[in-house]
């Protein structure tokens, strides 16, 4: 399997055509009214497009730099969830919710199962990797620990009301709300922006990934492991 290098795709040029803020303290999504992209006045911005649709083509995975992200942000946000998934284990048993199937709160190690030990289909596709590209299979439930926190509005209107539980805060952490919002509603715009980016690269409408966003329930997934910790975003 060959190895992609994955460029890092600077935002600032693109958010500076729209008319988007690039300070750090511009944490808000849609913090002003985004300017349509006139491809032919800013080809050297539509084919950094391209190269954000390609990566995403080849790769399935995307390295971007946000200048609304600052260096600050970043650390305060692991060090809060460092110190969470520092306690023990009692502790953060206590933001558990299993009957709201996980969606919201702490999922303790030995919860989740990994798809790969029961699809068969998956572990035939895994043994047909050459061994240097082969994962390893794991025998068992998954040993992470996860958090997931819901960022942005609530839908007015749905069916599925374990997926807009209210908010798990644990006690002892001040700075719970603003720091996961804070870091959550800026790891959106930054996926937003790459939504664009893509669209146009892709040569449909500039808006016709983020129009589909809208109301759509996301949610903030921290995963500790380990000495690793992983956010990610997820619909």
């Amino acid at each position: 399997m060959m190895m992609v290098e994955l460029p890092v795709i600077d935002l600032e040029p693109y958010l500076l055509a729209t008319g988007r803020d690039v300070t750090s303290s511009s944490s808000a999504r849609h913090n002003a009214t985004v300017l349509d992209l006139d491809i032919q006045q800013h080809k050297d911005i539509s084919e950094v497009c391209e190269r954000v649709a390609s990566c995403l083509r080849e790769a399935g995975a995307l390295v971007v730099r946000d200048p609304r992200c600052s260096f600050q942000d970043n650390d305060r946000f692991l060090d809060m969830m460092e110190r969470y998934f520092g306690q023990t284990a009692e502790f953060k048993r206590q933001q558990e919710r299993p009957h709201l199937h996980y969606q919201v709160g702490v999922t303790p190690e030995g919860v989740e199962l990994p798809r790969c030990i029961v699809d068969k289909s998956l572990q035939e596709q895994i043994q047909e990797l050459p061994e240097k590209s082969r994962p390893h299979m794991p025998l068992g439930p998954d040993a992470k620990w996860r958090y997931m926190w819901r960022v942005g509005p609530r839908p007015k209107k749905t069916s599925f009301k374990e997926l807009n539980a209210e908010p798990v805060v644990p006690d002892g952490f001040p700075d719970w709300i603003e720091v996961m919002n804070g870091w959550g509603t800026k790891m959106i715009a930054a996926v937003e922006v790459v939504a664009e980016m893509a669209a146009i690269g892709f040569g449909i409408p500039q808006f016709a990934f983020t129009s589909l966003m809208s109301q759509v329930v996301i949610f903030q997934s921290i995963q500790r492991r380990e000495a690793s910790l992983r956010a990610t975003i997820m619909t």
